[in-house]
């Protein structure tokens, strides 16, 4: 069993920064698919003027480009990211990931082109003229929008998930080595993005608590914790029957410093209490927009911490 001190893991591959850039995709992914399903699932006139859609366009876009900022920084040479851009290795997950963040970020351009095609011609318009091409290029593409839309759809999906397959593949860290990380990522993932487009519709103040879009989000909430609860315990049970290195790590993990962030952090701050808030408070406080902030800044501490328990933990034990 490795000896470790709280706060320290003595085999740090990874620091804080990757867990926060996970965080970050995670928030981008599940904003992304709550967006095109509510726009879908509902007749818009204006989408352009819905702030579900508003914040996906801001959650989409600007937590990502941070995560990759973080990543290129962590990299021993962050002068040299441009080759990862360019140098696809297909036998790499970190280049993999750089491939589908590339694809992701270019559907998530049209989408948001096309949706707020109105907005970027009357900048173009005021700011410079000379590219109004760029309205022209973007009335061009709108007959693939609905296809486009659904390629995003599973794109952002797909990166919920990669989160999770990066972790994965450090095969050397018996805890990391799990084939339930994808799925516990997508889901931890999309209960993140509903948190934070929460947190972006309301405290905007243009959407009451009560309001046709928060009816839609609070239909996901319960079943999306429910689902990342049985993924944590699917996640821990496959450890336990693992056998040899998969239980010490199983161990390390639950006990010391990070037992303690994964006991209070992801289960009683993340899960039990935006669960519990949700399944027994009565529609008065259900619908009311300060005590859907508070849960959602709770859900979104409990999945930072998750990120970090998982990353550091993980690495508490090494594979002998």
């Amino acid at each position: 069993m490795n000896e470790y001190v709280p706060f320290q893991t003595p085999n740090l591959v990874w620091d804080s920064s990757i867990a926060i850039y996970l965080f970050l995709l995670g928030i981008s992914s599940g904003a992304v698919q709550l967006a095109i399903a509510y726009r879908r699932s509902n007749k818009l006139d204006k989408p352009n003027e819905n702030w579900i859609i508003r914040s996906a366009a801001f959650l989409g876009t600007i937590p990502t480009l941070i995560g990759l900022t973080l990543l290129i920084f962590h990299l021993a040479r962050p002068w040299t990211f441009w080759k990862l851009m360019f140098n696809y290795q297909f036998n790499s997950v970190m280049s993999m990931g750089v491939m589908l963040f590339q694809v992701y970020m270019l559907f998530m351009v049209i989408w948001i082109a096309v949706i707020f095609k109105e907005e970027i011609d009357a900048l173009i318009k005021r700011f410079v003229p000379k590219l109004r091409f760029v309205t022209t290029m973007i009335t061009k593409i709108e007959w693939i929008f609905g296809a486009s839309e659904v390629i995003l759809f599973v794109l952002a999906a797909v990166l919920g998930a990669y989160t999770g397959f990066l972790l994965s593949a450090l095969i050397s860290y018996p805890m990391l080595n799990n084939p339930v990380l994808p799925a516990l990522f997508l889901a931890s993932g999309t209960s993140s993005g509903i948190a934070a487009t929460f947190l972006c519709i309301l405290l905007a103040g243009k959407i009451k608590g009560d309001s046709h879009e928060v009816h839609f989000i609070h239909k996901f909430e319960v079943p999306i914790m429910v689902t990342e609860l049985g993924l944590i315990v699917c996640f821990f049970v496959g450890l336990y029957f693992g056998g040899g290195q998969k239980v010490v790590s199983l161990h390390n993990a639950l006990t010391g410093f990070w037992g303690a962030v994964f006991w209070i952090g992801v289960m009683l701050i993340g899960i039990l209490v935006p669960l519990v808030a949700n399944l027994f408070a009565s529609d008065k406080f259900k619908y009311n927009a300060r005590f859907i902030i508070l849960v959602s800044i709770f859900d979104l501490i409990g999945v930072l911490c998750l990120r970090y328990f998982i990353l550091y933990a993980g690495q508490l034990t090494i594979a002998q």
